[in-house]
């Protein structure tokens, strides 16, 4: 699985304007409906109700919110940059300035978990990790991302 198969420049925003979880999530539910074609609501209800059973910021200043939706076709990620950071509960207590919004369809399968899987292992490099907040368009982020995606085994 390809992570560049999950995104897209227009999936990307590199200067995310919220400074809270719940305006963060909203903000990336908002990219996603925009690919999915349902609406903004209803895809930051299932962003934020999975972030209520534990927290997806993993650390080192990056969160993976992520939910499943019927009726989705395939799995679909959003990708927000924070240059201040954002106080998200991760579990270490830093900010978050790497945001990954994941969408999966319930009929997925285990699809989703691959997915989250490759972008922890990705985004665990402190290099990588520098080199995605340094960019400043979206078309270089994801760019960025396809690349040091292709280097993974």
């Amino acid at each position: 699985m390809k992570l560049a198969n999950l995104t897209e420049p227009s999936l990307i925003t590199t200067d995310l304007k919220s400074s809270g979880k719940n305006d963060v999530l909203a903000e990336l539910g908002a990219l996603l409906s925009s690919k999915v074609a349902i609406d903004s609501k209803i895809v930051t209800r299932i962003l934020v109700e999975r972030e209520r059973l534990a927290t997806t910021g993993i650390g080192e200043g990056v969160a993976i919110p992520h939910g499943k939706l019927d009726g989705l076709e395939g799995m679909v990620a959003a990708i927000g940059l924070s240059r201040t950071g954002i106080l998200f509960d991760a579990v270490d207590g830093a900010p978050v300035h790497i945001f990954v919004a994941l969408l999966a369809p319930s009929s997925g399968g285990g699809d989703h978990l691959k997915a989250l899987g490759r972008l922890s292992k990705l985004l665990k490099s402190p290099e990588v990790r520098a080199r995605l907040v340094a960019e400043r368009s979206p078309l270089r982020v994801y760019h960025a991302l396809v690349e040091e995606d292709a280097r993974l085994i």
